[in-house]
């Protein structure tokens, strides 16, 4: 894959997150509708959307596996199928159990594949080094697009046709990925120097005998139970609180709006600063962020003010945390090690969208949640402190 096609990689890749992430995104606002269709519970449908989470996740490692020997158009064009199989199957649930097959078990397979692991190893062999944390955040920015655009279709949707034929029309616009998969096709070939003679078992090998690795984990694990919570729950509890789902879906639209200036900026000050560092500063602000708004009277204003910041510290862990992944590993099995890494992110997610289901059927309420997210915004600062962003002996020796 040649630097010269880097444009047109970076468009693919940022429209085919925009999409798969936009839908994605969009699901919380099915909540009240399709809890009183299904005669579920919120942890029933909190449980679809985590089990999508963790196998969101946990196929991760092995689809990047895949995308770093064949390439990422044929990922990609799979993936749209299935999450196209998905959205229909949920479509015409008719209980808890067609909802946790379709929305959790096919769509999270379909995430791991249309998402952000695949996509970012097909434009980090694409960009150069030294621009490679700005193409990510390009790219990153390119779900908080599809979350801006998509959430407020979404509610439209579900408003005018009904959740079932919401869902329909929503696979009709994920069809689209099909056309746009061909941008980021290409067989990944060795681009930089000691890669060429590693296998992807010493790669492994050496990836979990870096301390900085794991570290990379437990804070992305964080990162996950935060947005999970947020983007499935912030729109009921709002709700519950007297504002209303419009008021919901605007949150979660400008959450959106406000990440792609986030992932820009993250993106551009990744390639200037310690990323490590960048990492440490987003997760304190996230949990300030979190005190500042349940000290403060709820108004629609506050809301949509917390969105607003939240948004802008939503998604800029990924370009930060993939370019150390890259940086300090290199990028010929990026989509792998970045892949396990997410697998901790979606672990987080899982966990982030199931316990506060089910801690507000339990008692009525979503605060043990928020505290338990404030204080995980705190300790993943702190476990980003003693990263090493140097590139491991083998790339240096080189």
């Amino acid at each position: 894959m040649t630097l010269r096609r880097a444009p047109i990689v970076i468009f693919a890749a940022a429209a085919i997150v925009t999409i798969a992430m936009g839908v994605r995104q969009s699901f919380g606002l099915f909540l009240p509708d399709m809890s009183i269709g299904l005669g579920i519970g919120r942890s029933s449908f909190g449980l679809a959307l985590a089990l999508q989470n963790l196998l969101f996740g946990l196929a991760q490692p092995f689809v990047g596996a895949i995308a770093d020997k064949h390439g990422a158009g044929r990922v990609v064009a799979v993936g749209t199928l299935i999450y196209i199989l998905g959205l229909i199957g949920a479509s015409a649930a008719g209980g808890a159990l067609g909802l946790h097959l379709s929305f959790g078990l096919l769509v999270g397979m379909a995430l791991s594949a249309t998402t952000f692991v695949v996509v970012l190893g097909a434009v980090g062999r694409a960009v150069p080094p030294e621009k490679r944390s700005l193409a990510f955040g390009l790219v990153t920015a390119g779900g908080s697009l599809g979350q801006f655009l998509v959430v407020p279709a979404g509610q439209l949707l579900i408003g005018e046709l009904g959740w079932r034929m919401a869902l329909v029309a929503l696979a009709g616009l994920v069809a689209v990925m099909l056309l746009l998969a061909p941008g980021v096709a290409g067989r990944p070939q060795p681009v930089a120097a000691g890669t060429a003679d590693q296998t992807l078992g010493q790669a492994l090998r050496e990836a979990s005998g870096e301390r900085s690795f794991w570290l990379l984990n437990a804070g992305f694990f964080v990162c996950g139970f935060h947005i999970a919570f947020i983007a499935t729950h912030f729109p009921a509890y709002l709700t519950d609180k007297g504002l209303g789902l419009a008021i919901g879906a605007n949150a979660l639209a400008l959450v959106g709006l406000f990440n792609i200036f986030g992932s820009w900026f993250f993106g551009v000050m990744g390639d200037r600063w310690s990323k490590k560092g960048l990492l440490a500063a987003l997760y304190a602000a996230r949990s300030v962020v979190m005190i500042g708004f349940l000290a403060m009277p709820l108004t629609p204003v506050t809301a949509l003010a917390f969105a607003a910041a939240m948004g802008f510290l939503w998604l800029g862990t990924v370009p930060l945390t993939s370019g150390l992944v890259g940086g300090i590993f290199g990028i010929r099995y990026l989509s792998t090690l970045y892949g396990i890494v997410f697998l901790s992110h979606q672990v987080g997610s899982f966990f982030g969208a199931w316990s506060a289901g089910l801690m507000f059927d339990l008692t009525g309420s979503y605060n043990s949640i928020w505290a338990a997210s404030v204080a995980l915004g705190f300790f993943a600062a702190l476990v980003h402190l003693p990263i090493r962003e140097a590139p491991v002996a083998r790339l240096q020796a080189a």
